[in-house]
């Protein structure tokens, strides 16, 4: 019976001891042992549920996998450390597993944020071709005109390239405010900001409020809930179906 492998680079990421771009630097630095013999090679193929595998001695076994959808406020970072001491978005959920925040948000953007230790989830998640869609909420100054309108809808021109095309809906226009919906394909280095620079429009509040089939809900700032295994199951679909239709391949 034919059994299932899997590159150890992948492995260690997967079970949340590095990622896979620093797994080199970790075989040099500490001894990972595959059955007694030292794995030099981050390409290695294991086979997780048969063979021994240590990290200085030390069993690794897969841990169990957590999900939490954060509601992130202002001020928090998305990142594990931070080398300045300030908050980071991991301090707001247990602390009883390694977890990472797949993809960011800003320090001065609030919503939802997901952490989990499953690698194999969070490169669904973050890899250019499984882009799932995420929905924003932006308030700003005033009231948005139709040539920043069709800016947004057709592709704003950035530094890095032209955006692909996104959706936008005015949710509601007071005197001084204007209350708007934007939903992405893909995920730029802080790309909605920089959209409202290049077209003018004056940004007041960034919140994400839904990724994929996640919705942020009543969930209040500063607050976390677990995922339930259909919700986990849901995204994965969510992002094998973007990747298809990036593709142009009819689902």
């Amino acid at each position: 019976m034919e059994q299932n492998t899997e590159r150890i680079d992948k492995y260690l990421a997967n079970i949340g001891i590095c990622s896979r771009r620093n797994v080199e630097i970790l075989l040099r630095k500490q001894t990972l042992t595959v059955n007694g013999k030292r794995i030099t090679e981050p390409g290695t193929r294991i086979v997780p549920e048969k063979d021994d595998i240590r990290l200085d001695s030390t069993k690794l076994l897969p841990p169990k996998l957590v999900y939490y959808l954060v509601n992130k406020p202002k001020g928090i970072i998305s990142t594990v450390s931070d080398e300045h001491g300030r908050k980071n978005v991991t301090s707001l959920v247990p602390k009883t597993q390694r977890l990472y925040p797949v993809g960011r948000l800003d320090k001065e953007t609030t919503g939802l944020i997901l952490l989990t230790n499953d690698g194999e989830l969070t490169n669904f998640l973050t890899h250019p071709r499984y882009h799932v869609d995420k929905v924003y909420r932006l308030t700003i100054k005033g009231k948005i005109n139709k040539n920043q309108l069709n800016a947004f809808q057709n592709g704003v021109q950035l530094h890095d390239g032209k955006t692909a095309p996104s959706e936008m809906h005015i949710v509601n226009e007071r005197r001084t405010t204007s209350l708007i919906e934007i939903t992405l394909h893909e995920g730029k280095n802080r790309q909605i900001r920089r959209m409202c620079e290049a077209v003018r429009l004056p940004l007041l509040e960034l919140t994400r409020i839904k990724l994929g089939p996640l919705t942020i809900n009543n969930l209040k700032e500063g607050k976390h809930r677990k995922l339930s295994q259909k919700e986990v199951q849901e995204l994965k679909k969510s992002a094998i179906v973007a990747s298809t239709r990036k593709e142009g391949i009819m689902v």
